[in-house]
């Protein structure tokens, strides 16, 4: 966990660096990015807001995506994920906005993903949208490794941002 720490403090740091501005969407990792992100002083510089997005009714409230204007998609998967990360910056007027969506564990979704299955994306001056398979249906464990590949895609993206 520490160095969910330092993940949290590198994307700060770098955020604040750049003075810009982050929101974030979370289901499967259960509020742990959001957590990683404001355990570092100073994070009101770059963290604007998020919710952990866990059932339809908070999807429906909190980001007003309706799956009616989006036939086909289903949540847990890439085109949720970034769509989720892009009504996020867009809702909460950022420079960045990301998203994770996913199983878990012990069991998996009713989707037919297994646990340890999410969809992480980003949204912003660089874009990305991936699928991590743990194999793992240890609850914790996934929240946390979730936690972690969100938290490296963000560091990655902000660093290709300062050295691109």
């Amino acid at each position: 966990m520490i160095a969910l720490g330092k993940l949290g403090e590198a994307a700060g740091k770098l955020l604040k660096a750049r003075g810009e501005t982050i929101a974030v969407a979370e289901s499967s990792a259960g509020g742990l990015i959001s957590a990683s992100l404001l355990a570092v002083p100073g994070a009101s510089a770059y963290f604007v807001g998020g919710g952990v997005i866990y059932t339809h009714k908070a999807r429906e409230i909190l980001t007003e995506i309706d799956f009616e204007q989006h036939p086909g998609m289903r949540s847990s998967s890439e085109p949720y994920a970034a769509l989720l990360a892009e009504t996020m910056r867009r809702r909460m007027d950022t420079t960045w906005g990301l998203a994770e969506t996913g199983a878990s564990g012990p069991g998996g979704n009713r989707y037919g993903d297994a646990a340890g299955h999410t969809c992480i994306a980003l949204s912003g001056p660089v874009t990305r949208v991936f699928t991590l398979e743990t194999g793992e249906s240890d609850r914790e464990a996934n929240m946390w490794r979730f936690t972690e590949a969100a938290l490296e895609a963000l560091v990655a993206a902000l660093g290709e941002m300062v050295t691109g």
